[in-house]
């Protein structure tokens, strides 16, 4: 195999959701740069791998980097994981990815489980415009520029937080934002997987109710809805009726309004041909 670095995507509860790509490359490193050793050794363990792990996290990643470089220049096949998903999103590895980079040695970036995408389409909210806003902050000027930033997205916002602080996560975004849509996932893709859908006032009502709350969670929030009201389905007419094709007639009222095209597709079915 060719003396790279992969970046390898592990599971974010299912062991069975590796690839076979992952495995082929895990079993042929040199070196497995892990999060958490304690964590990764089960997954080898689990499909009978013999991985020399190194640990690599946001402590000590200045000396790994170096590590690496070498070992990259040495002729070494590396892998990078983490805990959970994909390495560099919320989890160390985008230090290493930079220097690699600015170094112009060679990685590849495996496709595999993400925990952001998979909730996405879970949620059932709209998902052709979305942004990543990793962990909830947890100091209060942070958290307020955070949450003056949810007003006027219009995107689906997606946001990770932990068992510890998921109450007061739900409580400030349900004070804020309380007849917003939201989906919150727990256990994502393991035999307890749990999906809370509704408004962020009622997902927190509900939560504040569980009993023993476990688990890793993503919050999968509405975009904001105060914009000017449009008649989108008078908007196709009069862009049809300029000799635009419906197809065309949806692309220019998403793009001249800032209208989620989805929505406007589904005002478009409403006409006839």
């Amino acid at each position: 195999m060719e003396s790279k670095l992969y970046v390898i995507p592990t599971p974010i509860g299912n062991l069975k959701d590796i690839t076979l790509r992952a495995l082929e490359v895990l079993k042929a490193s040199d070196i497995i740069y892990c999060e958490d050793s304690r964590n990764t050794i089960k997954l080898l363990n689990h499909f009978e791998i013999e991985g020399n792990l190194v640990s690599y996290h946001e402590h000590n990643e200045k000396s790994r980097v170096c590590e690496i470089v070498e070992n990259l220049r040495s002729g070494k096949v590396l892998s990078l994981v983490s805990d959970a998903g994909m390495p560099g999103i919320s989890d160390p590895g985008h230090v290493i990815i930079k220097e690699l980079i600015k170094e112009n040695l060679p990685f590849e970036v495996l496709p595999g489980p993400s925990a952001t995408v998979t909730a996405l389409v879970l949620s059932g909210l709209p998902n052709d415009s979305f942004s990543f806003l990793g962990f909830f902050p947890r100091k209060k000027g942070e958290r307020d520029l955070f949450l003056k930033n949810l007003e006027d997205r219009e995107e689906t916002s997606i946001i990770y937080e932990s068992v510890h602080r998921i109450l007061e996560c739900l409580e400030v975004l349900s004070d804020t934002f309380p007849d917003r849509k939201v989906a919150v996932i727990r256990e994502m893709t393991k035999v307890y997987e749990e999906i809370t859908r509704g408004t962020l006032k009622e997902v927190y009502e509900k939560y504040c109710n569980k009993d023993n709350i476990k688990g890793e969670f993503v919050i999968v929030l509405e975009g904001s809805s105060e914009k000017e009201s449009y008649d989108i389905t008078e908007l196709l007419k009069i862009e049809i009726g300029k000799g635009l094709s419906k197809k065309m007639a949806v692309k220019e009222v998403s793009k001249k309004y800032n209208l989620r095209k989805n929505e406007v597709y589904q005002a478009s079915l409403e006409l006839e041909e």
